[in-house]
């Protein structure tokens, strides 16, 4: 008898396989047919049994609602994750919070549409003056932002309930102990995937992220740690690329296509000599607007 095809959600994948639910939570080994198939953790698919070879196939990808984007060197936009409704950027006071790092993030959820909060882990180290002005800027500019210390046990309980409902995503430098809020938050995490990828490969291999379920609704997609982050310069938005104080004051540019770096009559300039926009974050503006032109230009004639 011939199985019927069926549509099913990424919860992990590594190589050129993955590892996918079906709608009765059913987990099953699969992987990409064809190389234009590309897979990220988080994207809805369609599956067909290979009886022949006793395979499942991934056939076709879904539309994505949302998904983050990196760039690579050569400029082109490859998919992170998918089908995102929050992205979480965690940072630690040891390795030395990247602040560049997080607006790259934070920029890449702003122009995607999707919802964004800042997790300080490791709190229990304490957090200086200089970071904790860092804080209270992006708080000021509406961004939610938690401590948290799994070691004290503080700060868990109301990250998990801001992700309720939600499929969030955790990203990040190496270090900041994303995989320790994973195991607090999920108890038995690293068994449920484990288990499942040794069963498909015979042996533990890490995957470029998991998708996990959280107590009580939603779903929880850990990442791997980075040293730095480009986002896909076709998915920012062109004007601001994601920041919302930049946006705010563009309007008042004397030219439309203002790049707020050098221009004359820069209403964003301005703001950023008045102290109405944060030096650090205009200098991250600046450092990012320049990554787009370095990866525009990667890119070749004709594909800018």
């Amino acid at each position: 008898m011939q199985q019927q095809p069926f549509e099913a959600d990424v919860i992990a994948a590594f190589g050129r396989h993955v590892l996918v639910r079906d709608a009765a939570g059913v987990t099953h080994k699969a992987r990409p047919f064809g190389r234009s198939v590309a897979l990220v953790c988080g994207d809805r698919v369609r599956c067909e049994h290979d009886a022949r070879h006793g395979e499942i196939h991934v056939v076709q990808t879904l539309p994505r609602r949302t998904a983050l984007y990196r760039s690579s060197r050569r400029g082109e936009a490859e998919a992170v994750c998918a089908n995102l409704s929050l992205l979480i950027v965690v940072c630690a006071p040891r390795p030395a919070a990247d602040l560049f790092v997080v607006d790259r993030y934070l920029a890449a959820a702003a122009s995607a549409g999707i919802g964004a909060q800042l997790v300080l882990n490791k709190s229990d180290l304490g957090i200086e003056a200089d970071l904790r002005r860092e804080l209270d800027e992006y708080a000021r500019l509406g961004l939610a932002t938690l401590a948290c210390s799994v070691r004290e046990s503080q700060g868990l309980d109301a990250l998990l309930a801001s992700c309720q409902g939600h499929t969030a995503v955790l990203v990040g430098q190496s270090g900041v102990g994303k995989s320790s809020l994973v195991r607090r938050l999920v108890p038995g995490a690293d068994a449920a995937i484990g288990e499942l990828v040794r069963e498909a490969e015979g042996r533990h291999t890490t995957t470029a992220s998991r998708l996990y379920d959280l107590p009580g609704g939603g779903h929880l997609i850990d990442s791997p740690g980075v040293r730095d982050f480009a986002p896909a310069i076709d998915r920012l938005e062109q004007r601001s690329l994601g920041f919302p104080e930049v946006e705010r004051h563009a309007a008042g540019c004397r030219f439309q296509d203002c790049r707020h770096v050098r221009e004359p009559d820069c209403a964003v300039r301005g703001a950023a000599e008045r102290g109405e926009i944060h030096a650090r974050r205009y200098e991250s503006y600046r450092r990012l607007r320049r990554l787009y032109d370095e990866l525009t230009a990667a890119r070749g004639p004709g594909r800018g």
